[in-house]
């Protein structure tokens, strides 16, 4: 009894000092977060575009559209996190609950994290629950990014085409030099980069040989050894990409792909109309999720703070007047980001309450030599 007692002891006290290393280990990618959130907070504020919203426009918002939009925000997470399923199927058996568990709590490590530094938290968790590996995990997650990066700017392209923005287009929002044209010009931009990404990633599967050869004879000229492993990695992150030729895998991935991005926004069309922002159309919605899926894509403060709201406002302001801009429009971006962010951590707890091993569970000892040997 004792024995078990001082090593819950040596559990429990080991807490902080893990808590200390994470620090210094990220102390660098902590610090230029909190900067760039800081730095864009502070834009926003000094650009006359509020991060709290005025009481009077926050007073005439639709109580029940908040609630519906919340509830829209589960399905999304639902769909967004199931959908992994399908990638990881021709790689490993995971359960659809480890599944959505993992995703979930991975889902609040990227958002919280410093520069994103949480997307290597899914990977891991998921090769501690089934019999997936780190490295094909890895390259599951790294395919769904390309295709969410290809879908949303799809989405963006599509719904500027049929939206119909203000004529001419601001040359400022808010009391920001920065004109609105920018964002149909960054919509093309990423659309082409994530076809281009998506094509690289194609031909990286089909042609695996080929690169495994040439990281051994790159690499193999300085380390044979480093040369091997890398080269095992190779293969292995390309192996997480065996779905690609499976229909089975592919086309549910997709229609619950479109299902997430869809109800997404629905439900921020419903919730803008709630907030008082008339004459919003499902389009406009949609290049507001594009332009804040596409915002947060680069370096910010965690929980994406400020390059969030930039985000928002910029789309807003292609559509409605500055008054709207500022008064409704305030709430409306208020209001999207403390949901999603709170949600993000409720359902981080649920995944944990659903599936605790998903963040309890050890490697199982072959997979983390293995892992080990691989570098990783």
């Amino acid at each position: 009894m004792l024995r078990h007692a001082a090593v819950g002891s040596q559990d429990t006290t080991s807490l902080p000092v893990e808590a200390r290393r994470f620090a210094r280990r990220h102390a660098l990618r902590i610090g230029v977060s909190l900067l760039l959130g800081a730095g864009l907070a502070w834009l926003l504020t000094h650009g006359g575009l509020p991060l709290l919203p005025p009481g009077d426009a926050l007073a005439a918002v639709r109580p029940w559209t908040v609630a519906a939009y919340v509830a829209s925000l589960v399905a999304v997470h639902f769909f967004r996190a199931v959908r992994w399923r399908h990638l990881l199927r021709p790689v490993g058996e995971v359960s659809t609950r480890s599944a959505i568990a993992v995703s979930w709590i991975a889902f609040a490590a990227i958002l919280l994290s410093p520069l994103r530094t949480g997307e290597v938290v899914r990977p891991y968790l998921i090769a501690r629950r089934g019999s997936v590996r780190l490295w094909e995990a890895t390259g599951t997650v790294a395919a769904e990014r390309i295709i969410d990066g290809l879908v949303l700017s799809l989405l963006l392209f599509a719904a500027l085409s049929l939206s119909t923005p203000l004529d001419p287009l601001p040359d400022h929002i808010g009391d920001l030099r920065v004109p609105a044209a920018a964002v149909p010009r960054a919509a093309y931009g990423v659309l082409a980069l994530f076809a281009a990404c998506f094509a690289l990633m194609a031909l990286f599967f089909w042609r695996r040989d080929l690169a495994r050869r040439a990281t051994r004879a790159v690499v193999g000229a300085v380390s044979p050894r480093l040369a091997e492993r890398l080269a095992g990695i190779v293969e292995r992150v390309a192996s997480g990409l065996s779905f690609l030729p499976a229909a089975r895998s592919t086309g549910p991935f997709l229609l619950e792909t479109l299902a997430y991005w869809g109800i997404n926004a629905a439900g921020v069309w419903l919730l803008a109309w709630g907030v008082g922002l008339s004459g919003v159309t499902f389009a406009e919605a949609c290049v507001v999720v594009g332009c804040i899926g596409i915002g947060i894509l680069v370096p910010a403060g965690p929980g994406y703070f400020g390059a969030f709201q930039l985000s928002a406002y910029m789309a807003l302001a292609m559509f409605f007047p500055e008054p709207a801009v500022r008064g409704p429009g305030a709430v409306f971006v208020f209001l999207l980001y403390v949901t999603q962010v709170g949600w993000h951590i409720v359902a981080a707890a649920i995944g944990a309450a659903i599936d605790p091993g998903s963040a309890a569970a050890p490697l199982p000892e072959e997979r983390r030599w293995d892992n080990a040997a691989c570098g990783s």
